[in-house]
Formats: C-alpha cells, sequence, structure tokens
C-alpha cells in the first residue's frame, strides 16, 4: 500500500474526518479464568507481535523463515495450537482481540512448546491493511467469525468486501483461504462474496466437504462437538489464490 493510499484509509475520501469505523468484534467482558489471565501475563508477551503501521518481517518475527498461516478470531485456540503441533515447518500468525483466548492459546503453546506459533491481540482488518505485504500468506483462516445474526448488524461481518479483497491480495499464488460457519445464512454471503473475487477460486461447486483442507485439515474442536450433537450444520468453504 503507498502512504498516499494509506492516508486515504486514515481520511474521508474527500480529505475530511475518517468514516465512522465499522468492526467485525464487539469487545465485551467476558470470564477470564486465574490460568488465562497467568498466561497473558507470562507467556505471551514471549511470543506477541505488537501492531504497527509498517509491513512486518515475518521470518524475522518467527526467527525463521518458513510458510505462513494467519489465523483470524482463534477463539481459545484449540485449533490453532493442533495445527501448528502438526505442522511445525509451517509459521502460524493467530489474530484475536479478546484476553481470556489470548490466554488461552498462550498456555497451550507454552504447555506444548509450540515454537511456530506468534499471536497480535489487534483488529485483523487494520493488520491484514497495514502490516503483511502482498502474496506473504500461504493460507489464510477464518473459522467460526461472529457471525452478527440480526440484519442491522450484517454490516459488521468480517467476510465481505473490501476485506475479502485485501485477503486475497495478501496471499500468495497457489495459496488458500478457508473459512467455516455454523450460521447458515453468513455461510451463504461467504459463498457469494469470495465467489465474487476475481483473485480466488473455489475449489469445490460450493461448500467444501470433511475435511475441507488439502493443506491444513480443520480439527473438530469442543465447541464444535457440542453444536454436531445438538444438530448444529458447519460449513466450509476453501478458495485457491490464482
Amino acid at each position: 500500500m503507498s502512504q498516499s493510499d494509506h492516508q486515504r484509509d486514515l481520511l474521508g475520501a474527500d480529505g475530511g474526518p475518517p468514516p465512522r469505523r465499522v468492526r467485525s468484534f464487539a469487545l465485551r467482558r467476558g470470564h477470564v479464568t486465574n490460568a488465562q489471565q497467568r498466561a497473558y501475563e507470562d507467556v505471551f508477551p514471549r511470543i506477541a507481535i505488537p501492531y504497527t503501521a509498517g509491513v512486518l518481517d515475518i521470518d524475522a518475527a518467527f526467527e525463521a523463515p518458513a510458510p505462513t498461516v494467519l489465523e483470524i478470531g482463534f477463539g481459545m485456540g484449540e485449533t490453532t495450537a493442533a495445527i501448528a503441533s502438526v505442522r511445525p515447518d509451517v509459521h502460524f500468525l493467530a489474530i484475536e482481540v479478546f484476553v481470556a483466548g489470548i490466554g488461552a492459546l498462550a498456555r497451550r503453546v507454552d504447555e506444548m512448546a509450540l515454537r511456530n506459533v506468534r499471536i497480535m491481540q489487534h483488529d485483523a482488518t487494520e493488520v491484514v491493511r497495514d502490516m503483511l505485504a502482498p502474496a506473504s500468506l500461504v493460507g489464510v483462516h477464518v473459522f467460526f467469525p461472529d457471525p452478527w445474526p440480526k440484519t442491522r448488524h450484517h454490516k459488521r461481518r468480517l467476510i465481505a468486501q473490501p476485506f475479502a479483497g485485501h485477503l486475497a491480495a495478501r496471499i500468495r499464488p497457489g495459496g488458500y483461504l478457508h473459512c467455516a460457519t455454523d450460521w447458515q445464512h453468513y455461510a451463504q454471503q461467504m459463498l457469494e462474496v469470495l465467489g465474487g473475487e476475481t483473485r480466488l477460486v473455489n475449489l469445490h461447486r460450493d461448500f467444501a466437504p470433511r475435511p475441507a483442507n488439502p493443506l491444513v485439515e480443520r480439527p473438530t474442536t469442543r465447541f464444535h462437538s457440542r453444536g454436531e450433537r445438538l444438530g448444529h450444520a458447519v460449513w466450509d468453504l476453501v478458495f485457491v489464490r490464482v
């Protein structure tokens, strides 16, 4: 992104005050366990990458070169830790804003001695826009983002334009974008938005079967298993960058 492009993002289109920011998350006060708080305070700082409005040297941040997968909104970190443990040859840059989730993943990283996970506590849209170079990612995971089910809140959904285009631009040719949701309406919106992105091609006619991702399979979390027992369906989408 050029300096003038970045300035247009910070200011309004006419050079005036910036438009009101619509975020894809709400900072709610949630319960944080003592173990999560300890890991947040003791472990997270060792594997944290702070937000800066400049392009990130990913290999330097991980202290080694390797392909990088971006995970947006990792929840309690079950999936991130499980995949990272079986793919030590891949960097996992994980973004979350909630202290409980960051503490939970930091604790897993410490207990499992994972060296290929770094965590950012920041708005993913700004990280992608400001810190990730074009074609710098081999993959992106967006698993169970906030569905914002009320119609008036649909504008807050993460998988929408222009953000989908920003993500596509950061994925290298041949890399992938893997999304999953248990909200059918959001799944249909994702399919429409990603299907309209010219830099992405769907690996399937519509939704992907499980296992959905030929590169990194999405493990089943306790949350997902509980949903399946209650009869909740899950929709996966896997698109490849052309």
